[in-house]
């Protein structure tokens, strides 16, 4: 198997739209259970290329396995802070494809011009926070019950990066 971490591309656009379906449907990762209108996805995808955002995809045999993206947050006086973004199908999980693409994030991120990369993950993802934390992403405050899917509700953990 050939593993690739890339830049977005539009010819994966549905690739890696599976993909974040696909993580988001899990009901453990993500904020949201099922992936956005096709249409909607692909503007958004769009526009991440258009303005040449931090986003990186892991394509393995032409199929995109995962992606990770540093996005910018939102208003002037945050214009320094990058938000993290990532997900994995289960079968590309625990193989150290996730290092490859946040190693390609961060540095794309500082590259960029961001000095702060911020991110949410639910308190019982403790993979993910282990990997963030080898990275050197610092726990900064926890948001009691900050995620309910089918009616459970779950703690949300904010970690950091500095430059």
């Amino acid at each position: 198997m050939t593993l690739a971490i890339i830049t977005t591309s539009a010819t994966y656009f549905a690739g890696l739209y599976e993909v974040l379906d696909t993580v988001a449907r899990e009901k453990r990762y993500l904020a949201f259970v099922q992936a956005p209108p096709v249409e909607r996805a692909l503007a958004f995808f769009r526009h991440v290329l258009a303005s040449e955002l931090c986003q990186w995809l892991a394509v393995e045999d032409e199929t995109v396995v995962g992606w990770c993206d540093v996005l910018p947050r939102f208003g002037e006086a945050c214009a320094h802070i990058g938000v993290l973004g990532m997900g994995l199908v289960p079968a590309a999980r625990h193989r150290g494809i996730g290092a490859q693409l946040l190693a390609a994030s961060i540095d794309a991120a500082w590259a960029k011009g961001f000095s702060r990369i911020e991110l949410t993950v639910r308190a019982d993802n403790l993979n993910a926070m282990a990997l963030y934390r080898r990275f050197g992403f610092a726990v900064e405050g926890c948001h009691r019950q900050a995620y309910c899917v089918d009616g459970a509700c779950f703690d949300v953990v904010s970690m950091a990066l500095l430059r």
